[in-house]
């Protein structure tokens, strides 16, 4: 991606339809009901209110929300772990996980997810000494595992039957 993201204060972007602009920024607790309203609206997998603080409290830096006009359209919620490499086997690292993605319907295909996500790849690395980042993907979500590819992730593996329904993940990983 050649799209060039800052990490201090909110970013000014053009959508891809190049009339919609956006901002993307940091999270505050102020954005909370939005964000968790966006994540019971678009996902399956929801989370109590006490997960989303706490994320926002350890990892601010990498817990992203994009707004179109002032209204909060999508979040990207980060945290940072020490464990085994999901890359280089054996080895023990610093790695980011990308929790949760959502984006409001309406605010779809305007490049405002790789742009959260590339802000929190690059937050969980600078600010954060991730050496990788990994992620879990329902294997029937192709638009998601597409950008995801885009971004330079890879499957390195297949969880079964890790969401409530019993739908496997792929876990993808992308050095940082």
């Amino acid at each position: 991606m050649t799209l060039e993201i800052v990490l201090e204060g909110p970013q000014r972007l053009m959508g891809k339809d190049g009339k919609t602009a956006f901002v993307i920024r940091e999270a505050t607790t102020k954005d909370l009901n939005d964000v968790i309203m966006i994540n019971r609206k678009v996902l399956p997998e929801n989370y109590p209110t006490w997960f989303f603080v706490e994320h926002l409290e350890q990892f601010p830096k990498a817990f992203i929300v994009a707004e179109i006009d002032g209204r909060v359209v999508g979040y990207v919620m980060s945290r940072v772990e020490y464990g085994w490499s999901n890359i280089q086997k054996g080895k023990a690292v610093r790695k980011g996980h990308i929790v949760s993605v959502g984006v409001l319907p309406d605010a779809r295909r305007l490049g405002i997810a790789t742009a959260m996500m590339l802000r929190a790849m690059k937050a969980m690395k600078v600010f954060y000494g991730a050496s990788e980042v990994y992620l879990e993907v329902r294997v029937s979500n192709m638009p998601a595992i597409s950008l995801y590819e885009k971004l330079g992730y890879k499957v390195v593996g297949r969880i079964p039957g890790y969401y409530s329904d019993g739908e496997d993940a792929f876990l993808m990983a992308c050095p940082l």
